[in-house]
Order: C-alpha cells, then sequence, then structure tokens
C-alpha cells in the first residue's frame, strides 16, 4: 500500500456516525479501511459488524481496545484476562490483526509503576499464545506520561518495547501514536529499534493543540493544527520498515458536532498536506 491506500479512518474520528454510516461514508469518499473500536461493534452486533464491513470491502486496521491489565487483586487480574481473551476473539471475527491495548494505570491506592508495568507483562505471557491460535497481534500503546497515573502506565516507547520484546514479534508489538509519543526526543531511535524487531503493529496519526482542554482525554487535534510535525513521524516509521495502514483517530467534540462526511473530507486534505 502507497499513499492514500494506506489511509485508515478510525471510528472515534467521526463518532456521530453510526456503523453503517462510517461504512457508507468511507466507500463514497474512496476509504478502503477503518478502525473499529469495541463498544460500538458490540452494541451494533459483532456478526451483523463483521459482515457490514466485509460486504462493502473494507478492511479494519485495528480493534481498540483491550488492555487494563494492572490490577493488584486475583479477581480483577482474572477479569481483565477474560476480556482482553473476548477482545482477541472480537478481533479475529472482524478480521483485524491488531488488537491495540491501553495498559492501564495504578491500581487505587498505588504508586508501584514498575509492579503495575510487570503485571502488564505478566498477562501479555499469558494472552500471547492465545492470539497465536486467533491470528490477532497485540500491540502495546505507550500513552503520554499524563495519562500514567490512570489509564496507561506505559509512557514511552522504550517502555513499551522494554514489554514487547519479552516474547515472539507475532505476538507482541507496539502501536505508535503521534499523539502520545511526539514529545519524546528519544523516539527517532526508539522507531529504529522497533523496526529492527519487527514490533510495529499499528501507526495512529492526531495532532497536539494546546491549550488542553479539562478532561485532557478529548483534546486531540485535527491534522495540521498543531505542534506534531506528522510527515516526519510517517517517513521515521516507512524508514523502520513499517508499511501497513495509518490510522487517523481523532478524539475532539468539535469535530463530533459536524457532518460526518465532511470531517472526512478535511481529515483527507489534512492528510495530504500534512502527513504525504
Amino acid at each position: 500500500m502507497t499513499g492514500l491506500g494506506r489511509f485508515s479512518l478510525n471510528q472515534q474520528t467521526v463518532r456521530q456516525w453510526s456503523l453503517p454510516e462510517l461504512v457508507a461514508g468511507c466507500a463514497a469518499a474512496g476509504v478502503r479501511q477503518v478502525g473499529l473500536w469495541r463498544e460500538p461493534v458490540r452494541e451494533y452486533g459483532l456478526t451483523a459488524a463483521a459482515r457490514l464491513v466485509r460486504g462493502a470491502g473494507l478492511g479494519v486496521s485495528s480493534l481498540c481496545r483491550g488492555g487494563f491489565l494492572t490490577a493488584d487483586d486475583p479477581a480483577g487480574r482474572a477479569a481483565a484476562l477474560a476480556d482482553n481473551r473476548a477482545a482477541i476473539e472480537e478481533a479475529a471475527e472482524l478480521g483485524a490483526g491488531v488488537l491495540v491495548l491501553v495498559c492501564g494505570g495504578l491500581p487505587p491506592g498505588s504508586r508501584d509503576l514498575h509492579g503495575a508495568r510487570e503485571r502488564v507483562a505478566d498477562a501479555l505471557g499469558e494472552l500471547g499464545p492465545y492470539t497465536d491460535r486467533h491470528g490477532v497481534r497485540l500491540a502495546v500503546e505507550p500513552l503520554h506520561p499524563m495519562f500514567a497515573a490512570d489509564r496507561c502506565v506505559v509512557s514511552t516507547l522504550r517502555q513499551a518495547l522494554d514489554l514487547a520484546e519479552r516474547f515472539p514479534a507475532a505476538q507482541v508489538g507496539v502501536a505508535v501514536d503521534t499523539y502520545h509519543l511526539w514529545w519524546d526526543d528519544t523516539v527517532a531511535a526508539g522507531l529504529a529499534r522497533a523496526g529492527a524487531g519487527g514490533r510495529i503493529a499499528a501507526f495512529q496519526l492526531a495532532d497536539w493543540v494546546t491549550p488542553l482542554p479539562e478532561g485532557v482525554l478529548l483534546g486531540r487535534g485535527q491534522l495540521g493544527d498543531g505542534s506534531v510535525d506528522l510527515r516526519w513521524f510517517r517517513e521515521r516509521v516507512e524508514e523502520a520498515g513499517y508499511a501497513g495502514p495509518v490510522e487517523v483517530e481523532i478524539f475532539n467534540p468539535a469535530l463530533w458536532a459536524r457532518e460526518g462526511a465532511d470531517v472526512l473530507a478535511e481529515v483527507l486534505c489534512r492528510y495530504r498536506k500534512h502527513v504525504l
């Protein structure tokens, strides 16, 4: 795949669209790949969603999300593992080769980042063989450090690779998201390291705009509106050997308030201008 042929629209970028609207809108715009989220897929029905996407000739670049693997009590750990096995099965039925993992934050009252990361590693070790049986690869996604306490104790590409490299590359890779990694001056070396090991499983784009909103989760910017050198990331990821989908994933209420077709058209225009 080259150029716009690699473009994938993450479902959250046009959250206002139902799944049928997403499929129809992508088909109308010539977009051939989508990144899906578990909650809207489950609401529509997993089997029906898989049939709908396949019927339109769309590929599924990734399924979001698994993870939240840091519980320090047996019941919480067992529930997380069961949920991630279910997510792997869902990804397989949808034809998504990648399940993106948000690893989870610190348990209530804990300050032990190292221990939390080790529990993530333990869970990856249990889930890895299950991915083999279903043809799905886990992608550990490092999140910006502002999310370390409550969402993801993995904050840098180095930390994500330190986890992933304990396991076969076919089982566990990393997700490279510009929104979360743009600030890190070691990211170029990390991308080269990830490429050498065949560890880049997913590549996602969003821009960093300030001031951040209250509730920073929804502060991702439209491509070209912020501080991220998106083309630099695309070139470095390609130099590292990644030739898979390039997925635009923007959580932004201002985009969700607009017509989905207009948002998609703008995203494609920005992608051409700032990424290609």
